[in-house]
Formats: C-alpha cells, sequence, structure tokens
C-alpha cells in the first residue's frame, strides 16, 4: 500500500516572501526557509505548504502566475529553491506547492500572445467572447471589488472571462491541450521534488466557462481531477493533492471519487464547513453547531482525507451560514465593519478574534487538531501574531513573520521603509510583544504549548486515520468525542464556555484498560474517572481509553 503520510502530522501554511529575508532586500527568500527548517521540524509539522513560488507581479500575492516553470527571483535561485527542498526532506518534512491553474497573470506571455493576435496558438488557451456575455456580472468572486467576471479587451477585439480579478484571466481549462499543460506543470515540479499540491480554485476548473455558463451552469466534469490524480500518481506515487473545494457534502465525494484505485480524484479537501461550525461554536460558545457538522459530513473513501484549518491566508468565510449566524459571529470577533470582507467574511487572525485569552486559543487550536482529518496551520498562529487592518483587503492578514524584538522583527535587514509590507510594531501584537525568541525562552508560552501539542498528535493517529463519534454529555458548551482506530481509542473533550462543570461519558466508552490523561490544559487529578470529569473554564482533555498492540 502507497504511504499515505498526509493523514498524520500537520501542515505548516507559508508565504516564502513574508518568512525570512536573508539577503537584505526586504523580501522573504528559500535561504531563509532553509534557515528555519530546525526551527519548523522542532515545532512539529510534517508537511510545508509553499504560497505560490513563481515569477509573477504579485498583485494577488503571487496567485497572478506568470511563468510556472520558474521560481521567482525574488525568492532566489532554482538552485536556492532545490536547496531549500533537500534540507526539508533531510529533517522528514515534505514540501507541497500550490498550483494554481484555473487563471494566470495578464502579463503571462501566453496571455500576451492571445490578446495581441486571434491567430496565436494560446487565443483559444483562454475564454473570449466577440459580444457582450449575458453573464457579465454573474458570480465575481471577489463582490465589492471586482463586480464583474467578463471585462472587454481592446487590444484583443473581445470579452475575455475571470472569475477572479481582471488582471487573471481565466484558463480555458475546456480546451485538451490547456489540461495536458496543467499536467505538464505539476508533473514538472513532482520530478524536482515536491511531494503534492495544494491545488487552488479547484472548483472554477471544471465548470463550464463559455459566455451564459454562469446562468445556468452544466454539470460539472469531475473526470479532469480524476485524470490529474492520474498522472500525478504515476509520476510519483505518494503524491498528495490538496483540494481547495468549498462545495455541499454532496458534491464532496465528486471530488474524492467513490473508491481507491481508478476512480479516485482528490487525497484531501479542506473542510471549509467544519471551519465554519467551528466558528460559530466559539462565538457561541456552544458546542452544538460542531456536533451537527461532524455527524452530517459524508462518510469518505478510505483514501480521503479532510484538511482543518482555523484560519488561513484569505479570509474567514462564512459564506454557509445563516445570516443570523454569520451575524452573531462578526459580532463576536469582526464587529468593526473594517475587519469584515465581502459581507462573508473575516480579515483577521484567529490571536486577536479571540481577544488574546490564552485560555480560549489552546481549547480552540486543541479543537481544531482533535477534529477528523489533518491539521493546517498558518505561520505565526503558533506565537498569536495579529493582522494589520490598514492593509486592504486579504492583505491584513499577510504580513512578515515575527522573530525577535529587533528592528524588522528579525525578517529583514533592509530599512523598515523599504519593505513591500510592514511588520506589526504597535499595539498588543507587535513584534516586541509578540515574537519567537522571547516565546522560546518562555516555558508557559503559545510557542511552547504548540510544539508539545503538535507532538502529542504524533503520537495519537487515531486522530488522522480513525472513526470519530460525537458523544452527548449534557452541556450544551461541551464538546465529547471518541476516536478509534486501528491502534486504539482517545476520548477528547473541549469546554467552549468560561464556566467550570464536570460530565459523565462512562456509559459512551469501551473500557478494557486504565484511562490515561494525555493533555491537558491544567492539572486534573491523574486517576481518570469517566462518570465524573472535571473541565475548567475554557478547559480541554486528551484521554486514551485504550491501546491496542
Amino acid at each position: 500500500m502507497v504511504e499515505r503520510w498526509y493523514r498524520n502530522g500537520a501542515i505548516y501554511s507559508v508565504d516564502v516572501g513574508l518568512f525570512q529575508d536573508t539577503d537584505g532586500d526586504g523580501v522573504g527568500d528559500f535561504a531563509g526557509m532553509a534557515r528555519r527548517l530546525d526551527y519548523l521540524s522542532r515545532l512539529g509539522v510534517t508537511a510545508i505548504w509553499l504560497n505560490p513560488i513563481h515569477p509573477s507581479p504579485r498583485r494577488d500575492g503571487g496567485y497572478d502566475v506568470a511563468d510556472y516553470y520558474g521560481v521567482d527571483p525574488r525568492f532566489g535561485s532554482f538552485g536556492d529553491f532545490c536547496s531549500f527542498l533537500n534540507g526539508a526532506g533531510e529533517r522528514g518534512i515534505r514540501v507541497m506547492l500550490d498550483l494554481v491553474v484555473n487563471h494566470t497573470s495578464d502579463q503571462h506571455p501566453w496571455f500576451v500572445s492571445a490578446r495581441t493576435d486571434r491567430a496565436s496558438p494560446f487565443r483559444d488557451w483562454y475564454v473570449w467572447s466577440d459580444t457582450e456575455p449575458p453573464d457579465r456580472f454573474e458570480g465575481p468572486v471577489f463582490p465589492g471589488v471586482e463586480n464583474e467576471i467578463w471585462t472587454y479587451d481592446e487590444l484583443a477585439g473581445a470579452w475575455y472571462r475571470h472569475r477572479f480579478y481582471s488582471f487573471e484571466p481565466d484558463l480555458n481549462t475546456e480546451n485538451p491541450r490547456v489540461r495536458e499543460e496543467i499536467r505538464k506543470i505539476a508533473e514538472a515540479w513532482l520530478r524536482v521534488g515536491a511531494s503534492g499540491y495544494r491545488v487552488d480554485a479547484a472548483p472554477f476548473l471544471i465548470e463550464s466557462k463559455q459566455p451564459g455558463s454562469t446562468l445556468k451552469q452544466p454539470k460539472p466534469d469531475y473526470t479532469r481531477f480524476r485524470d490529474l490524480r492520474e498522472s500525478v500518481s504515476w509520476h510519483r506515487g505518494d503524491v498528495a493533492l490538496l483540494a481547495e473545494a468549498n462545495v455541499s457534502d454532496e458534491e464532496v465525494l465528486e471530488y474524492f471519487g467513490h473508491a481507491d484505485g481508478a476512480a479516485s480524484r482528490f487525497h484531501m479537501i479542506f473542510a471549509f464547513r467544519l471551519n465554519q461550525a467551528i466558528m460559530l461554536a466559539l462565538a457561541r460558545q456552544d458546542a452544538r453547531s460542531v456536533v451537527q457538522t461532524v455527524r452530517e459530513l459524508p462518510g469518505l473513501p478510505r483514501h480521503g482525507q479532510w484538511a482543518t484549518f482555523l484560519r488561513n491566508h484569505d479570509e474567514v468565510d462564512l459564506g454557509r451560514l445563516t445570516p443570523e449566524e454569520r451575524q452573531d459571529v462578526f459580532a463576536a470577533f469582526g464587529p468593526d465593519p473594517n475587519m469584515q470582507l465581502y459581507n462573508r467574511g473575516i480579515r483577521r487572525r484567529l490571536a486577536p478574534m479571540l481577544g488574546g485569552d490564552r485560555r480560549r486559543l489552546e481549547m480552540a487550536y486543541s479543537l481544531q487538531f482533535t477534529m477528523p482529518g489533518t491539521p493546517v496551520i498558518r505561520y505565526g498562529d503558533e506565537i498569536g501574531m495579529g493582522e494589520n487592518l490598514e492593509l486592504p483587503e486579504r492583505e491584513a492578514i499577510r504580513t512578515p513573520m515575527q522573530w525577535d524584538d529587533t528592528p524588522n522583527a528579525g525578517f529583514s535587514r533592509a530599512d523598515p521603509g523599504d519593505l513591500p509590507v510592514p511588520v506589526i510594531s504597535e499595539g498588543p501584537y507587535g513584534y516586541k510583544q509578540v515574537n519567537v525568541t522571547d516565546q522560546r525562552r518562555d516555558s508557559h508560552s503559545l510557542l511552547v504549548w504548540f510544539e508539545r501539542t503538535l507532538h502529542t498528535l504524533r503520537e495519537c493517529e487515531e486522530i488522522g486515520s480513525g472513526q470519530h463519534m460525537m458523544l452527548d454529555v449534557g452541556p450544551p458548551h461541551v464538546l465529547a468525542h471518541r476516536a478509534t482506530g486501528e491502534s486504539g481509542a482517545l476520548l477528547f473533550l473541549h469546554n467552549l464556555a468560561n464556566v467550570p462543570c464536570r460530565v459523565d461519558v462512562g456509559m459512551q466508552t469501551d473500557r478494557p484498560g486504565r484511562p490515561l490523561s494525555v493533555a491537558a490544559d491544567g492539572y486534573y487529578d491523574e486517576k481518570v474517572d469517566l462518570s465524573a470529569i472535571d473541565l475548567a473554564g475554557y478547559g480541554y482533555r486528551w484521554i486514551r481509553l485504550r491501546r491496542d498492540p
């Protein structure tokens, strides 16, 4: 059986340009990533997901790609990337890349050729209309920033389609030659040493893109995912494809495929619905939304895995909540309109959303780590970084890593005014208050907690590969669930309210062995009585029920 490494461990999401600058130009680089590999190894992550590394005008954080086969020179050379990749491998850390192939930058040579010559071989690599499309204003991904999905180009003499920004024209993924090029791109980086991809905007890769299609979208062509999976698996048997797909439960199984083997598609999908349920539960201090969601999530095929997250490089998307639920989350975590985005999201980091309360932060991440799936962590969350709301849109949460209390937070030697993105310097989340070095010296810091908890997570493989069952314990602010796998069974309890309580799970667990405490928010009696488990306010407990040989 091919190793399914993506089932156990933790994935660390990082923007190379914001992590560590070594040459003093104000932009993070691969040499900086390599220098910090020991830090990441000690943290306990098993894979690094790099946000786009390719040459780009970077009008959209690198998601506007101008060359799929190169690395952005601001990050260093191709050799620097390979050195980083080798260093990660030596430490047992895999590297995943962003595969951004729904669209390109308007500066990509393909589009430059396509717009200047109707006879260009790349003309039909994009989507054009000689007349104004009937769905011109339907379905922009960033409403309020982009109000249309078709833009007229004077040079081309035609309208071109773009679901995202107008400077990101859609690739014509209905064109077989485009799909073949996508496979070549994916195969090329696997040969270099990448272990897999986070596939950006996956649902848009399989939708019809012809004029008027968004008004009445035909059934998506899921076989394109199967073709991509077969291609990359042929070149690397242990590859993992992670889909960014915020889709309904009914569609989820179409993204995974219905079985191992020929029908398989994605290995992992981000658990967007679970993320929104967790945000609602944290806001209301009521676990019922998570309990209901986990119970309703579709059963996955053997190869399938959720990727859980609390925060990422985008906004907190609340689009699947009801208006009332969304307002409750806004009221708790984003009451200022400047904290909100597109009327459906919050552009903040988790630490300030939870008021910097260490107890709530630890409980929230403990909850994420114990949910069915593999956790994905955004860089800086392990030290409780904040956001800069003076930056536009999603840029508020894309600020440089805070390493120490020296100028530029130890991120760069450049003049502070020359940094493309300023470090957070003011307020309770400024780099003099929140940084790695200070937390490294504090045995009770959030960073040390992350290290300890992530290493504990790696000893509990039932979380990533076992079956999860929600338990009824009474208080609506307490979430209790059990994970059972081939190696044993674990019990997890989380108190979402600042109210101490005692719960009884004795009749809902199998108990052939002596229950043992694995992790907790503080000191509890070493003897575990399942009929009377105490939880502090915002407390959590991991309890091993049994260990099977």
